[in-house]
C-alpha cells in the first residue's frame, strides 16, 4: 500500500505536469517543487546504494572466480603429486590413487563452480551494471537537459523582461516571444521526459533490486542440487512466486510507459500560443480578493552605487510573510514582512510590470517585477490583502471581497477640486490660536488615536488638486479666464513681494482627502498611507509637479510652465503640518475651511517633494511664528 500511494502520487505529479493551458504548469509551485526534490533525493539515494550493492556482488562474482581458480588450481596439485620426486615416495601409489579420486571430485566441482560463475555473472552481476549504467545514467542525462532548457528558459525570460516600455519593435517582440515559447514548449518536453523517467525509475527499482538475487539464487540452488539434494521444493516456489510479481511490475510499467506516450502526443497537439507570456493581455481575469499568491517574479538587487542587476526567483506568501525559494533550496525563507506595508507599481529602469513594497515606516523596500499584467495586479492587491491581515480572519476571502468593493467606492478619483474648495481660506482669528493651545496636554495623557477616529471609514480621495498647465493655457485664450478653482496669477499676490519670509520647494501632489480631526499628527500620517494605497489599488502613476512657495502669509501652489497659481492657503488656515518619520520625502499639512452651512471642514493634503520634508515643515514653522510676531507687534502698537 505505501508503495502504491507514492507511485500515485508521482502519477498525479507528472499528470499535473502534462496539462497544457492556463495552468501554466511548467512553473512549479512550492508543493512541486518540494515532490521533485524528493524523487531526486531518492534517485540520488538508489544511485549510492546501488554503487555499493555492485561492489558487494562483485566481491561474491569474485570469490566464485577466485574458488574456480583455486579448485582448478587444486585438482592440478593433486595430479602433480605423482610427479614430485620423493626421496621416500615408496608406499605412495594408494595416496597417489587417492589423490586421483580427489582429483576427480574437485574437477567436477570445479565445473559446477565454473557453471555458478558464469551463471552469477550473466544473472546477477550483468542486471546492475545495465540497471546502473542505464537506467541510472538516463536520469542523471535527463536531469542534465531538463536543466540546460531551464536555463534557457530563464535567458529568454530575462530577454523577454528587458523589453523596453515605451517605443516597442513588433518585429523584435514577436521574435522575443516565440524564443519564450519555444524554450518552453523544450523546457515543458525536457520535464516530462525527465518526470516519466524518475516515475518508471521507481518499478526498475524494485526489478533491479530483485532480479539480481533471482539469478543468485538459482545458481546456487543448481549448485547444491547438482552436488546434493539440499534445497526443498518450497525454495522453488518461492522462487516462482517472486518470478511472476517481478512480470506483474513489469506489466505495470508498460500501462504507464503507454499513458505517458499519449500524454506526449496530447502535449504536441496544443497551440504553442498558450506558452506566450502576458498572452492575455487584452482583457485579463484579475482577482483582486487573493489572499495568497505564488510564482515567478524578478528581484531588483544593487551591486553598486548606480548598477542594479535583476534575478528570477521564485515567491509566495505564508501567512502575512512574503517568502523566497532559491533555486536548490529545500524550502522557502523570509523576504518581507508584509503586515502593514503599502504596495504600489513604480516605473524602474524602463521595465514593465514593476512593483515597490514599503515598509510600515515608510522605508522603501524591495522592488519586483512580474511577467505579465495579471500577475503584476494580483500580486499588488494580494499584498494589499496580507498587509491588513485579513488572513487572520475566520473568512479572510469574504473579507477580502468586502474591503475590495467598499476601497473601489471609497477610493474613485475627484475630477473637480472646486467641490471640495470653492473658497480661499479666510485668515484664522485669535480664537484659533487659543484653540491650538487648548489642544495641549501633557505628553503622559497622549495616546495613538485609532484610524476611524481620525479619519471616516470610506472617505473619497482626491487625486488631481491641480490642472496640468496645457489646460490652464486653454482656459486662457479668451477674454476672460475661466478660474474653476479661485486660482489667480501672481500679481494679484503683491504682498508676497514684501514677505518677510519667501521660500520655493518642487513638490508632487499626491492626494488630499476630508479628516475629522486636526489634534495631532497621526491624521497626516494615516492620510499618506491611505492615499498611496489607493494609488497602488486604481494604478494612478500620474503626478504633476508645482513649485510651492511658503510666505509668511501662505502657501502657494505654483504652475512652473505657466507661473499660475494653482491653489492658495492662508498659512494661518494650517493647523497641522508633519513629514513622515522614515520617507523623509512626503510631507503633508491639515487646512481648516470654512463651509457654506456656517461650520468649518478639515482637509488633509500630501505631497512628495525633491527634497527633505522637514525642510518644508521648518520654513511653515518659520511662516507661523513670523504672524505671531507680526500680531504682538501690532497690539504692543495700539497700547
Amino acid at each position: 500500500m505505501f508503495w502504491r500511494q507514492r507511485y500515485l502520487s508521482l502519477l498525479l505529479f507528472v499528470s499535473l505536469c502534462s496539462l497544457p493551458g492556463p495552468t501554466r504548469c511548467w512553473e512549479y509551485s512550492d508543493k512541486t517543487r518540494s515532490l521533485l526534490s524528493v524523487f531526486e533525493e531518492d534517485a540520488g539515494t538508489l544511485t549510492d546504494y546501488t554503487n555499493q550493492l555492485l561492489q558487494a556482488m562483485q566481491r561474491v562474482y569474485g570469490a566464485q572466480n577466485e574458488m574456480c581458480l583455486a579448485t582448478q588450481q587444486l585438482s592440478k596439485q593433486l595430479l602433480a603429486y605423482e610427479k614430485q620426486n620423493f626421496a621416500l615416495g615408496k608406499g605412495d601409489e594408494e595416496v597417489i590413487s587417492t589423490l586421483h579420486c580427489f582429483s576427480k571430485v574437485v574437477d567436477e566441482l570445479n565445473v559446477l563452480h565454473t557453471e555458478l560463475a558464469k551463471q552469477l555473472a550473466d544473472t546477477m552481476v550483468l542486471p546492475i551494471i545495465q540497471f546502473r549504467e542505464k537506467d541510472l545514467t538516463e536520469v542523471s542525462t535527463l536531469k542534465d537537459l531538463f536543466g540546460l532548457a531551464s536555463n534557457e528558459h530563464d535567458l529568454s525570460m530575462a530577454k523577454y523582461s528587458r523589453l523596453p516600455k515605451k517605443k516597442e519593435n513588433e518585429k523584435a517582440k514577436t521574435e522575443v516571444v516565440k524564443e519564450v515559447a519555444a524554450a518552453r514548449r523544450k523546457q515543458h518536453l525536457s520535464s516530462l521526459q525527465y518526470y516519466c523517467a524518475l516515475n518508471a525509475l521507481q518499478y526498475r527499482k524494485r526489478v533491479a533490486m530483485m532480479e539480481p538475487m533471482i539469478g543468485f539464487a538459482h545458481g546456487q540452488i543448481n549448485f547444491f542440487k547438482k552436488g546434493a539434494e539440499m534445497f526443498s521444493q518450497s525454495m522453488n516456489n518461492f522462487l516462482s512466486s517472486v518470478a511472476n510479481m517481478v512480470q506483474s511490475i513489469q506489466g505495470e510499467l508498460e500501462a504507464e510507459a503507454e499513458k505517458m506516450r499519449v500524454s506526449q502526443q496530447e502535449l504536441l497537439s496544443v497551440d504553442e500560443s498558450i506558452y506566450a507570456p502576458d498572452f492575455d493581455v487584452a482583457a485579463p481575469q484579475i482577482n483582486r480578493n487573493l489572499i495568497q499568491k505564488a510564482g515567478y517574479l524578478n528581484l531588483r538587487n544593487k551591486t553598486g552605487l548606480v548598477t542594479t542587476t535583476w534575478e528570477r526567483l521564485y515567491f509566495f506568501t505564508q501567512g502575512g510573510n512574503l517568502m523566497c525559494q532559491p533555486r536548490g533550496a529545500v524550502a522557502g525563507g523570509l523576504i518581507q514582512d508584509l503586515d502593514n506595508c503599502s504596495v504600489m507599481a513604480v516605473d524602474c529602469e524602463d521595465r514593465r510590470y514593476c512593483f515597490q513594497i514599503t515598509t510600515p515606516n515608510g522605508k522603501s523596500g524591495i522592488i519586483l517585477q512580474a511577467e505579465s499584467r495579471k500577475e503584476n495586479e494580483e500580486w499588488i492587491c494580494a499584498i494589499n490583502n496580507i498587509s491588513r491581515q485579513i488572513y487572520l480572519t475566520d473568512n479572510p476571502e469574504a473579507v477580502a471581497i468586502k474591503l475590495n468593493q467598499t476601497a473601489l467606492q471609497a477610493v474613485t478619483p475627484i475630477t473637480s477640486f472646486g467641490k471640495k474648495h470653492e473658497s480661499s481660506c479666510p485668515s484664522q482669528n485669535l480664537r484659533d490660536s487659543e484653540m491650538e493651545n487648548d489642544r495641549i496636554v501633557p505628553t503622559a495623557e497622549l495616546r495613538v488615536p485609532e484610524a476611524d477616529e481620525l479619519i471616516a471609514p470610506g472617505t473619497p480621495i482626491q487625486f488631481d488638486i491641480v490642472l496640468p498647465a496645457t489646460e490652464f493655457l486653454e482656459q486662457n485664450r479668451g477674454n476672460r479666464r475661466i478660474n474653476p478653482f479661485g486660482e489667480t496669477e501672481d500679481e494679484t499676490f503683491p504682498e508676497a513681494e514684501d514677505s518677510l519670509l519667501q521660500q520655493m520647494f518642487i513638490v508632487r501632489f499626491l492626494g488630499s482627502m476630508a479628516v475629522k480631526t486636526d489634534t495631532t499628527t497621526e491624521v497626516i500620517y494615516e492620510a499618506m498611507r491611505q492615499v498611496l494605497a489607493a494609488r497602488a489599488i486604481h494604478n494612478i502613476f500620474r503626478m504633476t509637479e508645482s513649485h510651492l512657495m511658503v510666505t509668511s502669509q501662505a502657501l502657494r501652489l505654483i504652475d512652473p510652465q505657466t507661473q499660475v497659481t494653482r491653489a492658495n492657503f492662508e498659512l494661518t488656515s494650517v493647523t497641522q503640518f508633519a513629514a513622515h518619520q522614515e520617507n523623509k520625502r512626503l510631507v503633508g499639512f491639515v487646512v481648516r475651511t470654512p463651509e457654506s452651512t456656517g461650520g468649518e471642514a478639515l482637509s488633509t493634503y500630501i505631497f512628495e517633494s525633491n527634497s527633505e520634508g522637514e525642510k518644508i515643515c521648518y520654513a511653515i514653522n518659520l511662516g507661523k511664528e513670523i504672524i505671531e510676531v507680526q500680531k504682538a507687534h501690532d497690539l504692543v502698537s495700539e497700547c
